[in-house]
């Protein structure tokens, strides 16, 4: 009878101190939040380019007098193509737009006149008044909200770049080590599941590849559609417009709605009628996309089903705003395969 008890006391205390270990491990996890974030968004990034990084590896085109890169020039290699087609779009972008700004600014007194005068047509204005004067009378917020404004935007910008660079470093030295995190992580297993757990990570490695597959697919197909609509419009520049549609495509959420702004920009320098036009195009495609081209390109790509893919998406945004969207069809096909896994397991163990 003491035994009984004593066991029953120490099985108490053994409760109460998992508890309270969960909740410090929780409570520390909430603190470094930011930081578990990027080192996820560092895993799901390295997932998605190692069969890129084998595929480097294995090339046969330069003479290096063995049948495989070190994969760390591999990961160089991924990087500076990367790099280059970015920098490449950017000087595709840059000179049109600049140009275009130019004749913006240049025709806005014309703008401002004609807009005043449909106001004043519509009984909303009663007198003309000038740029100088509307700025003048404009509401305007303090000196110090204005700098802190400022402030916080360029702190803002300051930290993206310092978390894409430190997502860029981490997901090197992922890849780099990906043998023997993979090896680590199986040893975490009995060894009798390690077999399977290695063909569950190969098939979440499967999946997160085809994730980004299917984010350049989008944006591909995006900006097709966008060069067009705004060819058939008789938008300017609209290659250039559409280029900046297929990047925006690859951020969720506020992506295709930032690069549609150039486009209504420049439709001004035309006419009202042009801006209205782009606009409603807009809209449509991106109807279309969220509701039609999203769930079909990733339930071929990932193998995830429509209802899935916008319900993950409606979670993500919701939880991390578009860092969360962004990773939303990522994490469902990781947890999908997970759960299919263990239900399978239980089974077979059934049986």
């Amino acid at each position: 009878m003491p035994t009984d008890r004593a066991n029953q006391k120490l099985l108490i205390l053994w409760t109460i101190a998992m508890t309270a270990l969960a909740v410090v491990v929780v409570w520390c996890a909430y603190l470094v939040r930011e930081v578990l974030l990027l080192v996820y968004v560092s895993g799901l990034f390295a997932i998605g380019f190692s069969p890129v990084v084998r595929l480097i590896e294995r090339q046969k085109a330069l003479p290096i007098g063995t049948r495989r890169l070190p994969r760390w020039l591999a990961i160089l290699v991924l990087y500076l193509i990367i790099i280059g087609a970015l920098v490449g779009i950017g000087f595709m972008i840059a000179p049109p737009l600049n140009h275009q700004a130019q004749q913006l600014w240049a025709s806005l007194p014309d703008m401002f006149a004609r807009a005043q005068d449909f106001l004043i047509s519509q009984g909303i204005l009663r007198e003309r008044v000038t740029i100088t004067e509307a700025v003048k009378h404009a509401p305007a917020t303090h000196g110090g909200e204005a700098v802190g404004t400022v402030f916080s935007a360029v702190a803002s910008v300051i930290g993206g770049l310092f978390g894409l660079l430190t997502i860029l470093i981490l997901t090197f030295y992922i890849l780099i080590e990906a043998d023997n995190l993979r090896e680590t992580m199986l040893h975490l297993f009995p060894a009798r599941e390690r077999k399977r757990v290695d063909a569950m990570s190969r098939d979440i490695t499967i999946k997160v590849s085809a994730w980004l597959g299917g984010q350049l697919l989008l944006g591909a197909i995006i900006g097709t559609t966008s060069a067009i609509g705004l060819w058939l419009l008789g938008v300017p520049f609209f290659y250039v417009l559409a280029l900046i549609s297929g990047v925006g495509e690859l951020i969720p959420v506020v992506g295709p709605v930032l690069s549609a702004i150039p486009a209504i920009l420049i439709a001004a320098t035309v006419s009202l009628k042009k801006v209205l036009l782009v606009i409603i195009f807009f809209i449509v495609q991106q109807q279309f996309e969220n509701h039609v081209l999203v769930p079909k390109v990733m339930q071929r790509q990932v193998g995830v089903s429509p209802v899935t893919v916008i319900v993950a998406l409606l979670i993500g945004g919701k939880l991390l705003g578009i860092v969360g969207a962004i990773l939303a069809v990522p994490t469902a096909a990781i947890l999908l395969v997970v759960i299919s896994e263990v239900l399978e397991s239980r089974d077979r163990t059934s049986q």
